[in-house]
């Protein structure tokens, strides 16, 4: 079946499973599946935490949207869940809106997703210049490393709000109530973090950082009471009817709508027309994050598995696992590019791996709530520091800023700028816009007009035909550059008989462009001059006839190269074709 002609669903499942799956293919998917659901686990928990809400709705996230994203997707492979890049878009939502709010903008930002997808906007992956992502996404990982400070030196500050600045000052000025104990705790875990991967073992090094810090803070709760830290049972508490405990709650994620959850305030959001305008610039935000983050991972996994994604299917996923997901207490979801990275490694061959890490973690969810209260804080903002470093694309970065092109370092440099000063939207909106600045400034730089002797050599003489003007236009005659091209023959000598313009190698011509042509010709035909157009395409040719420039003998010709020009213009001369030298005569 046509790809472009059928529905954008499901379409990596379909086409694993009719590509000759089989049980190797299976035992490739469950063991990938483990693998990434244990890695998973503490990076969900985690990365909810930093979004302001309580664990669970991360592990929930990574269960609903992970499972049904993988199914009705267009990535085999792509493991998708909260994300670090989402960190410092939720964590304002949440802090404004409370948990409701923020469960209500995921749902919106799905149906955004799901539009984008139906509508086969999947592509739009392309128009971002890699500097304007790299920008913005190592600025985001500066930011989430900034907010891992708290936890991870225990310092006693509350809710950190405001602009990166004035976080910034708080925690510096916090610095000196650094608890020993979580440092310790943290230090460890990020320590284990960076030198599991040096031993070339195959287990997951997250799970083994985190039991570390765990074990350390259990010792060095032992010494006393000024040794003790927190953890995500003493933070975070739950009640389910009558039922209250501490940490997380040993339940399957239950139906409830997304506005009926805690806002601000701590009651009922409440549903609201003006509740859903105030959201729909966090949804847009959420959606666009979210498109750009899962095709970006798509594009990588394809490179490690050799797979070929479907970027409008994805999108239709992707909207749709946040359409769900908020329903049952899961925040927004993307595909995440450590875990999917794993996933490969691992073996995965088709999205049951994604399935499968999603069942991982309910089983965890249902089994192990009450070891999962255990983790210290300080040690899941170890975590998260690793993962930030892992994002921050700090290498990349640096190669841009010492190769690249100065008008690519501006846009790196302005998007980097703009994600501490304001937000990620606004730094991609800007950088996208500085950056087709730019490149229309590069294009108009490449168009150029010269004028050519009538036998088509570089000069002004034209002496074998007197009273003909042959003038070259080489690049796109567009909004930027037509004025530029066409400027020198508005101060022509107005006694010349013929102009021609040989568009040979003009490929692309929009209404301002055909304007400028049209204004050109206008003031050819005041003068009683004619104007031959030579070597244009016929596509071209058309659309200057829908304007109004078609062929008037004696005033508009069109010619198929610059020697059937030379022809048209002798004959109008009534002066005969002198061939150029080396030639034979026409």
């Amino acid at each position: 079946m046509d790809h472009r002609l059928s529905l954008p669903v499901a379409r990596a499942l379909r086409d694993a499973l009719t590509s000759g799956y089989g049980r190797r293919d299976f035992m490739g998917d469950l063991t990938a599946g483990i693998t990434v659901g244990i890695v998973a686990l503490p990076l969900a928990m985690a990365l909810a935490i930093a979004s302001g809400v309580a664990p669970q709705q991360g592990l929930y996230t990574a269960i609903v949207a992970g499972a049904l994203i993988a199914l009705t997707g267009g990535s085999r492979v792509n493991v998708s869940g909260p994300t670090a890049a989402f960190v410092v878009v939720l964590l304002p939502i949440a802090q404004r809106f409370g948990l409701g709010g923020l469960l209500t903008a995921s749902a919106m930002a799905g149906v955004i997703l799901l539009v984008m997808g139906l509508a086969r906007l999947g592509r739009f992956i392309e128009l971002v210049p890699y500097p304007v992502t790299v920008g913005f996404t190592s600025c985001i990982a500066i930011v989430i490393a900034t907010l891992q400070l708290k936890d991870f030196l225990g310092l006693p500050v509350g809710t950190l709000e405001g602009h990166y600045w004035e976080k910034l000052g708080v925690l510096l000025g916090a610095l000196p109530g650094t608890h020993a104990a979580d440092l310790l705790i943290g230090a460890l875990t990020l320590g284990v973090l960076i030198l599991w991967p040096r031993l070339g073992l195959r287990f997951p090094g997250h799970l083994v950082a985190l039991l570390a810090g765990s074990l350390l803070s259990l010792l060095l709760a032992r010494i006393g009471p000024e040794w003790t830290v927190d953890t995500i049972g003493s933070r975070f508490t739950w009640t389910a009817g009558t039922q209250v405990g501490h940490g997380i709650p040993p339940f399957l994620p239950q139906w409830q709508w997304p506005w009926t959850q805690p806002g601000p305030d701590g009651q009922a959001l409440g549903l609201s027309v003006s509740l859903l305008r105030d959201l729909l610039g966090p949804a847009f935000a959420i959606a666009m994050l979210g498109a750009l983050e899962s095709l970006l991972c798509a594009v990588v996994a394809d490179g490690m598995a050799g797979t070929r994604h479907d970027p409008n299917a994805e999108l239709v996923g992707q909207g749709l696992g946040n359409i769900v997901a908020p329903f049952f207490g899961g925040i927004a979801a993307t595909a995440a590019i450590a875990r999917t990275a794993t996933n490969i490694r691992a073996g995965a061959r088709s999205p049951l791996a994604s399935v499968i890490h999603a069942g991982v973690v309910l089983i965890a969810v249902v089994a192990l709530a009450d070891l999962l209260a255990y983790l210290p804080m300080a040690a899941l903002a170890g975590l998260l520091l690793m993962t930030a470093w892992n994002m921050s694309e700090a290498r990349h970065f640096m190669h841009v800023l010492r190769r690249a092109p100065g008008s690519d370092v501006m846009v790196l440099l302005t998007c980097f700028s703009l994600t501490v000063l304001f937000d990620m939207v606004v730094a991609v909106t800007v950088g996208m816009g500085l950056a087709a600045i730019l490149f229309i400034k590069r294009v108009i730089d490449l168009t150029e007009g010269r004028l050519l002797s009538a036998n088509g050599a570089a000069g002004p003489t034209a002496a074998e035909l007197p009273g003909v003007l042959v003038y070259d236009i080489n690049g796109p005659l567009f909004f930027g550059a037509a004025q530029k091209a066409l400027r020198t023959l508005h101060t022509v000598d107005p006694g010349l008989r013929v102009l021609i313009l040989d568009m040979t190698d003009v490929q692309l011509m929009d209404m301002t462009g055909m304007t400028a042509l049209e204004g050109l010709v206008q003031q050819a035909q005041r003068r009683r001059q004619t104007v031959i157009l030579c070597g244009l395409a016929p596509r071209l040719i058309l659309k200057l006839r829908r304007v109004g420039l078609r062929r008037i003998k004696g005033e508009v010709e069109y010619a198929r190269d610059l020697e059937e020009a030379r022809r048209r213009a002798a004959a109008l001369l009534e002066t005969p074709v002198i061939a150029a030298a080396g030639s034979a005569p026409p």
